[in-house]
């Protein structure tokens, strides 16, 4: 828990000096009202999804297929929109269909003991196939301003987006069903002890599955955000956003062998991961070297914590 909270402490500390180094680098444009907006705007839909994935990890797995399912979900609107349906029908549907996805996964870790990694992957490339197979290469455009809106206009009054509303909404309700519930005891027995989890009385598979399913789900929210965000549902939406997902999720402290990790560290990560990328663009920088950034991140979260612990044992043993 020590280290923890240190390395929560040096993420704010990072915050503060990419803040102060985007103020000054942009002459002032970095914490402006407007640029804060599209910053939020940015990184909706990574914090959305960040939030089940950081249970999932936690629990000692990984869910790789959540931007495939976000995909998939955006490509579901734009079919049933062409074929006639309302929102008001097709939302909760895309989002059921997103939990099938996520109970699809769970299914296979759960029951079959396949390895997490290895069916992500696989339901990786599944999900955006179908995506493609429902919606092909083409664009829906036409949706209703009042539904676009939401992805593209503050709260009154506020230079806060909707998504990121719903986001802190989202991140209430997991950090209480994490950090303040027999629920979330239990993710963090199974991440660090997944037998001795199991002869306790948990139930390891029936809170893994319902992890996977509530990271399809929210995925699949995230599609609709998406959706709406850009105003075009497409097959291809959301493409290589498990790199920024997962990356925010490991920066925040949580540890990829499952057991350790908090949501405020998360949330932290997403703000550093998006902070850098917006301060990177307000540069002019490429796409490419956003990619390489974010990787280099990813890198940097694995090896860190590994390295503070070589340390701490060192230490302890030269003591």
């Amino acid at each position: 828990m020590r280290n923890l909270l240190r390395w929560e402490t040096a993420l704010v500390f990072l915050l503060i000096v990419v803040a102060l180094t985007g103020q000054v680098s942009t002459d002032g444009s970095f914490l402006s009202g407007g640029n804060l907006f599209y910053l939020g705007l940015d990184i909706g839909e990574i914090a959305l999804i960040a939030l089940p994935l950081t249970l999932v990890i936690v629990a000692g797995e990984i869910d790789l297929s959540v931007a495939s399912v976000l995909g998939l979900s955006s490509a579901l609107i734009g079919w049933l929109w062409n074929a006639g349906w309302s929102l008001e029908m097709i939302l909760p549907t895309v989002i059921v269909v997103g939990a099938l996805c996520g109970a699809f996964n769970g299914l296979l870790v759960t029951r079959l003991g396949l390895p997490s990694l290895a069916v992500t992957i696989g339901t990786l490339a599944l999900y955006r196939g179908l995506a493609l197979v429902v919606l092909g290469d083409t664009a829906v455009a036409d949706f209703p301003a009042s539904y676009t809106s939401f992805g593209t206009t503050p709260v009154p009054g506020t230079n806060i987006p909707y998504p990121i509303v719903l986001a802190a909404i989202l991140a209430v309700l997991f950090g209480v069903a994490l950090h303040a519930s027999s629920f979330g005891r239990s993710v963090f027995a199974i991440g660090a002890n997944e037998e001795g989890a199991r002869f306790s009385g948990i139930r390891v598979k029936r809170i893994k599955l319902s992890l996977f399913v509530l990271a399809g789900a929210v995925a699949a929210i995230a599609g609709i955000v998406y959706t709406f965000r850009f105003s075009s549902a497409r097959a291809d939406n959301g493409v290589g956003l498990e790199l920024a997902v997962v990356a925010a999720v490991l920066l925040g402290g949580v540890s990829i062998f499952g057991g350790k990790g908090s949501l405020f560290g998360v949330l932290a990560g997403v703000l550093l991961l998006g902070g850098l990328r917006n301060l990177l663009i307000l540069q002019d920088t490429s796409t490419e070297v956003l990619t390489i950034v974010t990787g280099l991140l990813l890198l940097v979260s694995v090896l860190a914590p590994s390295i503070t612990r070589r340390v701490g044992t060192l230490r302890k043993a030269a003591s």
